[in-house]
């Protein structure tokens, strides 16, 4: 059974999945959400996961407005019964997103970001980061990196970045919700290039707490990671 923390009241949280991405390093013409890990199509898997976490109350779908009717299709055949929207995303990720959270609804006070692609998230993980979002604000999965890094000018190598400095950061990221909407206008605004919604909340000068993340919440992005996932949904059931 995954962690519980004792709360009054728990708030209303909404998950944005974003799906909106074009899938250009898993191949030509290939919707890597529409892959299947054991017969079930990548984003029926991510949509699963929130759908059976009882401390997400909503599931919002931002994507490619060419697909809308295919994910409704999706939701229905698998009976993710929590969506709310599914709605058109924008040119970038930022701009995705907050129109993902601006489609939540008005009785949300925390909003969980996280990638389509990210199938194999675990509940424990899911209710973590919400408990630590609810505690601190906002709140991120992180996981220590296993590799040495390295750091590189004109293509040498110029010297080593400390390991215990940095970590790899998954999803979801949970936020309040007046925070993450302020953070991604402000990126949308001043047309900021930015990888991730933490990024966006740390230009407001907001700390996000990190939450212990799992290496087999993978991000399915080339077809190797397909092979992998395979293996680890394995493991994992």
């Amino acid at each position: 059974m995954w962690r519980k923390k004792e709360t009054k009241v728990r708030p209303f949280v909404s998950a944005v999945i974003a799906a909106a991405g074009s899938s250009r390093r898993m191949g030509e013409d290939i919707n890597k959400l529409l892959l299947t890990l054991d017969s079930i199509p990548v984003l029926a898997r991510t949509l699963l996961c929130f759908e059976r976490n009882e401390n997400i109350d909503e599931i919002v779908i931002v994507c490619r407005e060419s697909d809308i009717l295919g994910y409704a299709e999706l939701c229905k055949r698998f009976s993710v019964s929590k969506i709310s929207q599914i709605v058109r995303g924008g040119d970038t990720r930022t701009e995705s997103v907050l129109c993902g959270v601006k489609a939540c609804s008005r009785k949300s006070e925390f909003i969980a970001v996280h990638d389509a692609a990210r199938p194999l998230i675990s509940q424990q993980v899911i209710s973590d980061v919400i408990f630590d979002a609810i505690e601190y604000g906002a709140a991120a999965p992180l996981v220590p990196c296993k590799d040495s890094i390295k750091k590189i000018e004109n293509g040498f190598i110029v010297g080593d970045v400390n390991r215990n400095s940095i970590a790899a950061v998954q999803t979801p990221q949970i936020f309040k919700s007046d925070i993450i909407k302020k953070a991604l206008q402000n990126a949308k605004d001043k047309n900021l290039a930015l990888t991730d919604d933490c990024a966006a909340v740390e230009k407001l000068g907001v700390s996000v707490y990190v939450s212990k993340g799992d290496y087999r919440n993978i991000k399915i992005t080339t077809p190797e990671d397909i092979l992998l996932a395979e293996a680890l949904l394995k493991e994992i059931e």
